[in-house]
């Protein structure tokens, strides 16, 4: 005589969410993070309050389903969600960096210290001006190795370093 096996299927569904879970931590998209909670609430759920196996499985499905096309697709916006804007890198970063003069400018060609930390040669964008060593400037643009500089204005941009 067999044993009644449907008295086990509280480690199957464990078993099951545990899978469920595993196969998320692979795949992050949510999904089987709501099959793993059909299973959890709707399968476990139902046997320990002593329901039959064919209930179990229809709740599990029924709850897996409920999840997956409600709270999945909110979750999955507010992951995606872009509020801030990518940060720039690279070159990028360095326009409208702050930086100070550590060398003097001879004929519009000098040395600044970027906010950043980095040591560039600089040209000055208007040879005009005379700029002494410790002037805060501010990167107009690259050009190769070379930053093209102006003199930095009163309030700096917003997300700039200062000098604190």
């Amino acid at each position: 005589m067999l044993p009644d096996l449907t008295q086990y299927m509280w480690i199957a569904w464990l078993i099951l969410a545990l899978l469920f879970v595993i196969l998320e931590l692979v795949t992050l998209e949510f999904t089987f993070l709501m099959l793993a909670a059909g299973a959890l609430i709707g399968g476990l759920g139902v046997n320990l309050l002593g329901g039959p196996w064919w209930l179990q499985i229809g709740v599990a499905a029924a709850l897996s389903a409920l999840l997956l096309f409600t709270i999945r697709p909110l979750l999955l916006k507010v992951l995606h969600r872009n509020d801030t804007p990518d940060a720039r890198t690279n070159v990028d970063a360095l326009y409208g960096m702050g930086a100070r003069v550590v060398a003097p400018f001879v004929h519009g060609i000098g040395s600044v210290r970027l906010d950043n930390g980095e040591t560039w040669t600089a040209q000055i964008s208007d040879e005009s001006l005379d700029l002494d060593v410790g002037a805060r400037v501010a990167v107009v643009s690259v050009h190769g190795a070379t930053v093209e500089v102006s003199p930095r204005l009163t309030t700096p941009p917003e997300g700039t370093p200062t000098d604190g």
